[in-house]
């Protein structure tokens, strides 16, 4: 079956059918190649999951070597938010692929985005019929807190990490989002991770790793 987003794919190191996926949401400009350099280090660690690191639908508007889930050039917060309602539809559309094609169950599967990847896996994990096992956001933010409040269908473990320095996306975000969940009695994990800009350091990396070993591999 051929996916609806470019991917590279890196099977599981044990040679067996998958037991469980994570697909990696790359950042604003990044792509599939870039995000799938955390596998390196998390394969041997997971031997049964099938990674997915799909590109952008969309060449990113300020980087064309790039992709981008959703036009974030333009700084208007309304604009953003119908935008990023399209890339939802097109991820929901990727997951529902990835389960048919590999047999896997929602609960089977990880989200994980960096920076926009992770704005759009929050909206997209919270919003599905079905629950992911879990979602891990790196550097990220809710888009629209309103709009997201009134639409969560479904309360996946999560884990947020952003780096106190973070110039690109303000590490208030992270802040921000706490208390969103919060105020909501949802229970997240979430880590700030000191001297650290915009990026995913190796300790973050392994974190995350920790994490979604105990949720996949429970």
């Amino acid at each position: 079956m051929k996916l609806s987003l470019d991917t590279i794919t890196i099977n599981p190191i044990s040679g067996k059918k998958p037991k469980n996926a994570i697909i990696l949401l790359h950042g604003y400009g990044g792509d599939g190649k870039n995000i799938s350099l955390l596998t390196r280090n998390w394969a041997r660690f997971l031997p049964d999951t099938i990674f997915l690191c799909p590109n952008g639908p969309e060449k990113c508007s300020i980087n064309t070597f790039g992709y981008q889930w959703f036009d974030y050039s333009n700084e208007n917060d309304k604009f953003i938010f119908e935008k990023s309602l399209i890339a939802e539809n097109k991820i929901t559309q990727y997951i529902s692929e990835i389960k048919n094609n590999y047999e896997l169950e929602t609960s089977n599967i990880c989200l994980l985005g960096f920076s926009q990847g992770c704005m759009i896996s929050i909206s997209v994990g919270l919003t599905l019929k079905e629950e992911l096992n879990c979602i891990v956001g790196f550097s990220g933010r809710i888009i629209n807190n309103k709009n997201l409040l009134n639409r969560i269908n479904v309360k996946p473990k999560i884990f947020l990490l952003h780096g106190d320095m973070d110039p690109i996306v303000s590490p208030a975000y992270l802040l921000e989002s706490k208390e969103f969940f919060l105020k909501i009695d949802y229970k997240i994990k979430t880590k700030l991770l000191k001297n650290c800009e915009h990026h995913i350091p190796i300790e973050a990396s392994s974190l995350a790793l920790e994490f979604i070993k105990n949720n996949l591999y429970k």
